[in-house]
């Protein structure tokens, strides 16, 4: 008799994971169709290969490769990031054609562009997109402000739920300020003066704003079914995507998109109590974000970018203090979910290298992008998998020569005994295809385990 799903340890979710992935689907829930016995036969050895190098179980056959491109795939199919955000059969297409010609072990979709006209009907304020703010050719940036005002943090701690309809969302979505005069939900309880609630619902500027909320959602669906067609083409000719979607560390949350680095550098030393408090609150709906999105795609590996987290951001002590026992919590909450957490330390990660071993074994997938490899392989090669550190830079500047050199001495170091998956050390718009071939293909050939 199969055990039920919460009867399960966190091992046996995890491989239950790897074999609904070996066993593939299609959207009626019948066995995937492939285009051809190759491609059945190159899946399930892609598979098997990431199973083996993230569990630290089994050496794989070779060393897996997989860079992580941002907008890369787009320029290299000949179009500006503004199409690939408001075209989306260019988008696919572009993607696509960058999955057959450099044919990594594995790929994360074609959603990095994300759908700009969607961010035109809720007029987003919290980024600048192609044709927005950058020119069409550009990725998105971040506008970091105060979207939470220091005085925030109890209502942010008391009702993270009304906080972010009711507060946060009206503040970065132009079209859903309105929201602002929604009533608080929980108060709506007894029969006596329960219709003043709902007069805020029939104002012509809430109801704008719900017809603006209609539309975007209309839009989201249009390109969800485009990325997820491409997704099931790909996987049909045996190049699968185990990117079931992204969380964050709650330092990031707030940091990055609540507080902006300045507030949270500053909460940190006049209201710190607040502040952990506050990390506490949105700690289990960080581990909800990445088990509900693994639930929804179907895929296990959830990822995690930390931003504020690097070297010299702040100190060993703040690290310890602030900003890795909540995202330890959240790590351990995927794991319990059968999740495998796929942190991105961005920068450097030389200092932290003691503190974030303490995980349980073959559970975890870590990209370095400026960290000694090194030293990560010596510290903590014998618990976590070591993903990267190719240099954007050396891609776009570099020569095929340098980069193989450069591949050559993560395969000979890092890649010794297993436990590594070559990939860039940070996501990459501009780069020389040569070069990028250089990666995938001296990998393939050198990286082979005798």
């Amino acid at each position: 008799m199969e055990k039920k799903w919460e009867e399960m340890t966190a091992d046996e979710k995890q491989e239950a994971q790897f074999q609904k992935l070996l066993a593939p689907k299609d959207p009626e829930g019948n066995d995937l169709k492939f285009q051809s016995p190759e491609a059945e036969k190159l899946y399930k050895e892609r598979i098997t290969r990431i199973k083996n190098v993230i569990q630290l179980k089994k050496i794989p056959d070779r060393v897996p490769v997989c860079p992580l491109p941002s907008m890369f795939p787009f320029n290299y199919a000949g179009m500006t990031v503004q199409e690939a955000m408001y075209d989306y059969d260019k988008c696919v297409a572009g993607f696509k054609k960058y999955i057959l010609d450099f044919q990594p072990d594995m790929h994360i979709g074609a959603a990095g562009p994300g759908p700009g006209k969607f961010f035109e009907i809720l007029d987003y304020k919290l980024y600048a997109w192609a044709g927005h703010g950058v020119k069409p050719e550009h990725s998105y940036q971040c506008l970091e402000g105060e979207y939470m005002k220091a005085d925030e943090y109890d209502l942010l701690t008391t009702d993270p739920s009304f906080f972010f309809s009711n507060v946060y969302l009206p503040r970065v979505f132009g079209a859903l300020e309105p929201w602002s005069m929604l009533p608080l939900l929980p108060g709506i309880v007894e029969m006596y003066g329960v219709a003043f609630n709902f007069i805020p619902f029939g104002l012509p500027p809430v109801q704008s704003a719900y017809k603006a909320l209609f539309e975007a959602g209309a839009e989201a669906l249009k390109w969800a079914m485009a990325m997820g067609g491409v997704d099931g083409e790909l996987k049909t000719l045996g190049f699968p995507n185990i990117l079931g979607g992204f969380t964050k560390a709650p330092f990031d949350l707030i940091g990055d998109t609540l507080r902006g680095s300045k507030g949270i550098m500053t909460d940190m030393y006049r209201r710190p109590d607040k502040l952990l408090k506050a990390m506490e609150a949105i700690t289990p709906i960080m581990i909800n974000m990445g088990l509900g999105a693994a639930k929804q795609t179907g895929n296990p590996l959830i990822f995690i970018p930390l931003h504020k987290g690097a070297d010299g951001f702040m100190s060993d002590e703040q690290y310890k203090k602030f900003y890795w026992p909540t995202l330890k919590q959240v790590i351990m909450g995927l794991i319990e979910g059968g999740c495998i957490p796929f942190p991105a330390a961005e920068g450097g990660y030389n200092t932290r290298l003691k503190v974030i071993r303490d995980l349980p074994k073959g559970k975890t997938l870590w990209m370095f992008d400026q960290t000694d490899m090194v030293k990560a392989k010596d510290i903590v090669g014998d618990t976590l998998c070591i993903f990267g550190n190719v240099p954007s830079a050396m891609l776009n500047l570099g020569t095929p020569q340098q980069v193989k050199d450069y591949c050559k001495k993560l395969i000979d170091t890092v890649g010794k005994g297993g436990g590594f998956m070559m990939g860039s050390g940070a996501f990459f718009d501009e780069a020389k295809p040569e070069n990028v071939h250089a990666m995938i293909d001296f990998t393939k050939e050198y990286g082979v385990y005798k």
